[in-house]
């Protein structure tokens, strides 16, 4: 058997799946969000331990054999985070997360600095790591100078497991810190925010072994003595490995609580004026690209606690059948937004609205809103060298079948939907660890899954929806103008 846990945002998600990668269940743990000031977004790192301890515990009530059968952990996570320890490994203060924009100016300056983009392939974000020290060192002074290591949230997990500080190529990607082209620290630019190499995590692929399962854990878990942990991946690297996306040309739509639009490459191609990622993969020598808008679901998810009706109710009101956009267009930016903009200070607006706009006519330019920040990302990534032929859908907001086909209309792509199964990061942390523990061969086990269904475009809605994202192009400049 092999355990994938994957740390998210709003939990922490174990599943376990046996040599013949079948999924035998998986359980969960909450976690919570707290957004001290406007703009500031953290977690305690206790309590991604606790998640853990409850998921793992639930899977341990239902499935103990298997669970006692585990030879091989893999690990995913949210990305970016900023943890910060001392020498004696105690938290310094709360993680700083993803989606915590505090740190734009610092993230500026260091973007302003040449060799961050030429070194890393990528703009500095206000969300990436480096920012966040830099805010730190600025802000909390005394903290900084006690910092001993500095770990992204999976891997603070991993120095609970097993007692190493280990990272890994496609998480450390999103640090602003790491050398994308050689996968190694680049000891420049570390300096360059007052950190040096012996405060980073040693680096492995997301194939490779990262430690072993400590025998604490592992009696009170019910496992064996020699349970290797992975080096796992950042959450949509994993969510690749999950959905087969790790040979050139394979490409998926993640419609969660952030939305992505990624891409594997077999060479390294930045461009980081697109504001497109180009992070290594959880592979060995492989990349991707991604473009990251930073409210997908969570813009819907805003609406219906306005709207007092629960997101599935919302989608459900618009029936199943692809409509026309009405002339509202809503811009999802509700804390900044990434891909293509790189703008922490945009927020979120409807425009066109009049007496006639009801709320279904609100759900539709929410939900056409998401589908033409991806569709930005798409214009992006084709900037960047990289073609898309089809995509697959993956996210709780793939459920709607609605929402998949405004955006296959908009990108003028096929979506698929996978066949029944949770394909997602906690699966493919799961396939890594057992890859790290076998010695499987990893595209061999990072295969794609079957396709249920194919949402092709609505012909008959493609001039409509261009008319409707040039007014959403359109909106974005004139919305920043008011702003600044």
């Amino acid at each position: 058997m092999y355990l994938g846990l994957d740390l998210g945002t709003s939990g922490v998600k174990a599943m376990l799946i046996d040599g013949d990668q079948k999924i035998i269940g998986s359980a969960s743990g909450s976690l919570d969000v707290s957004r001290p000031h406007s703009g500031w977004s953290e977690q305690d790192p206790a309590q991604w331990i606790r998640a853990t301890e409850e998921a793992v515990a639930g899977l341990k009530q239902k499935f103990p054999k298997e669970l006692a059968a585990v030879k091989g952990i893999g690990l995913s996570g949210q990305m970016h985070g900023a943890t910060l320890l001392d020498a004696e490994d105690k938290v310094l203060r709360p993680c700083i997360l993803w989606n915590d924009t505090r740190s734009y100016e610092e993230a500026a300056a260091l973007d302003a600095d040449p060799r961050f983009r030429k070194i890393t392939g990528n703009i500095v974000f206000p969300g990436f790591t480096a920012p966040k020290l830099v805010w730190v060192k600025n802000n909390e002074p005394e903290i900084f100078a006690k910092i001993a290591k500095v770990l992204l949230p999976k891997d603070y997990l991993r120095l609970w497991l097993a007692g190493e500080h280990i990272s890994e190529m496609s998480d450390s990607a999103g640090t602003s810190w790491l050398d994308t082209g050689a996968r190694k620290w680049s000891s420049e630019l570390l300096a360059a925010t007052g950190l040096s190499e012996k405060q980073m995590p040693s680096l492995v692929e997301g194939t490779e072994q990262a430690g072993k399962l400590r025998g604490e854990l592992a009696v009170a878990w019910g496992m064996g003595t020699d349970v290797v942990i992975a080096g796992g991946a950042g959450d949509n690297a994993a969510s690749a490995c999950g959905m087969g996306t790790v040979a050139a040309g394979n490409a998926f739509v993640s419609l969660g609580t952030s939305g992505v639009l990624f891409a594997a490459n077999a060479s390294y191609l930045p461009k980081p004026e697109s504001a497109v990622h180009a992070f290594c993969h959880a592979l060995p020598k492989t990349w991707h690209q991604m473009g990251v808008i930073l409210s997908a679901t969570d813009a819907l998810n805003w609406y219906s606690h306005i709207a007092g009706r629960s997101a599935a109710e919302l989608a459900e009101e618009l029936g199943y059948t692809l409509k026309a956009p009405t002339g509202v267009t809503f811009l999802p930016y509700l804390s900044g937004e990434r891909t293509p903009h790189n703008d922490a200070v945009i927020r979120g607006s409807f425009i066109g609205l009049g007496h006639e706009s009801g709320r279904a006519a609100l759900t539709q330019a929410v939900l056409e809103g998401v589908t033409f920040a991806i569709r930005d990302n798409l214009e992006a990534l084709k900037s960047a060298g990289t073609s898309i032929s089809r995509v697959t859908a993956i996210g709780g907001g793939s459920r709607s079948r609605y929402w998949l086909a405004s955006i296959a209309t908009s990108l003028g792509v096929p979506v698929d939907i996978p066949a029944d199964g949770d394909f997602g990061a906690a699966f493919g942390a799961a396939r890594l660890g057992l890859i790290a523990a076998t010695g499987a061969d990893p595209l061999a086990v990072c295969s794609a899954p079957k396709t249920d269904q194919t949402i092709e475009p609505v012909s008959g809605l493609t001039e409509a929806y261009e008319a409707a994202y040039a007014r959403y192009r359109a909106a974005y400049p004139a919305v920043r103008s008011l702003m600044q």
